[in-house]
């Protein structure tokens, strides 16, 4: 059973999230910030990942410490989940077209986290949600995760549209990496043997 339950609790954040790699997309989302609601929601979604997420943090200073500990959350909650990552596909690539954007994730689950970001975003905010927490989210995801993780614009001009197409993409790149594949039966898919 490819699953985990991750509970932190910190000064500054509460958050109680379960992620199940084998779902169908079922989700249950209440992070306090609107903007990640929606996001996670299309990871859920667009990974076919059944994952709950539940945060109460100190977003009357502002969003930075709710986003990040989310994504530590969720990088903890697949590490857990996949184990020693036997019989898994291991890389996936994915474009995401949404209306006039367009963006590349790329994804190693290779034990080692690095998250490359090239996804300038054309505005400071999405409605009150500060769009330079896209990339803290990304990169707490990667180093708690070990999944290599690169994340690129290639086309887009509208801010909401640009970073739906980052989440969709990551969503589409772990689904595909996470999968398990038949032709490995079961073995680690690495020449060291281990991951």
């Amino acid at each position: 059973m490819r699953k985990a339950e991750i509970n932190r609790k910190t000064g500054e954040t509460d958050v109680a999230l379960s992620l199940d790699l084998d779902g169908t997309g079922k989700n249950s989302i209440d992070t306090g910030v609107g903007f990640l609601d929606h996001m996670l929601t299309l990871f859920a979604v667009h990974g076919r990942f059944d994952l709950t997420v539940k945060c109460v943090g100190d977003t009357r200073v502002d969003d930075h410490h709710s986003v990040e500990d989310i994504g530590i959350c969720l990088g903890q909650a697949m590490k857990e989940a996949l184990g020693d990552r036997a019989g898994i596909t291991r890389y996936c690539d994915v474009t995401i077209p949404m209306d006039e954007a367009l963006v590349l994730c790329a994804a190693d689950v290779s034990g080692r986290g690095y998250l490359g970001f090239d996804l300038p975003v054309p505005a400071g905010k999405i409605g009150s949600f500060d769009t330079e927490l896209v990339e803290e989210f990304f990169m707490a995801f990667a180093r708690e995760s070990g999944v290599t993780l690169h994340l690129k614009y290639l086309a887009g001009r509208n801010a909401h549209h640009i970073v739906e197409g980052a989440f969709k993409a990551f969503a589409r790149s772990m689904r595909g990496a996470v999968a398990i594949d038949p032709a490995l039966s079961g073995a680690i898919p690495s020449t060291k043997g281990v991951l």
